[in-house]
């Protein structure tokens, strides 16, 4: 059974960039959200294995989503991905409870592994 993946990015063009990553392998792209908002809401209806998370979006930023991820569901997956490379919001994530981070622009390799990582 493939393992689902909820991409939570303000930029449509990141979702097509992770769904296009993961297509032939085990992960599957289920749905996406262009704000935390809604990404709180379809992971609450989807409940999938794991969530990519745009650090920087509009209505709700990345970190909040974490945060109400998290107290939805304290086991949940996250992967962030930020364009910037900011040390004090690398800490503050991981204090939250994020323990995986990529760079955007990243490489597909780089997602897969971050994934084979969590899944193993």
């Amino acid at each position: 059974m493939p393992i689902s993946v909820l991409v939570i990015d303000d930029s449509p063009l990141v979702s097509k960039m992770v769904t296009k990553a993961l297509e032939g392998t085990d992960y599957n792209v289920v749905d996406s959200a262009l704000n935390g908002q809604i990404g709180l809401e379809k992971y609450a209806q989807l409940r999938p294995d794991v969530v990519t998370l745009d650090v920087t979006m509009p209505i709700m930023d990345g970190l909040e989503t974490a945060r109400g991820l998290f107290r939805a569901d304290p086991n949940v997956k996250i992967i962030l991905l930020s364009a910037m490379g900011d040390e004090t919001l690398l800490n503050e994530a991981r204090e939250i409870g994020v323990r995986h981070f990529l760079t955007k622009p990243f490489k597909p390799d780089a997602l897969k592994a971050h994934l084979a990582d969590l899944f193993g």
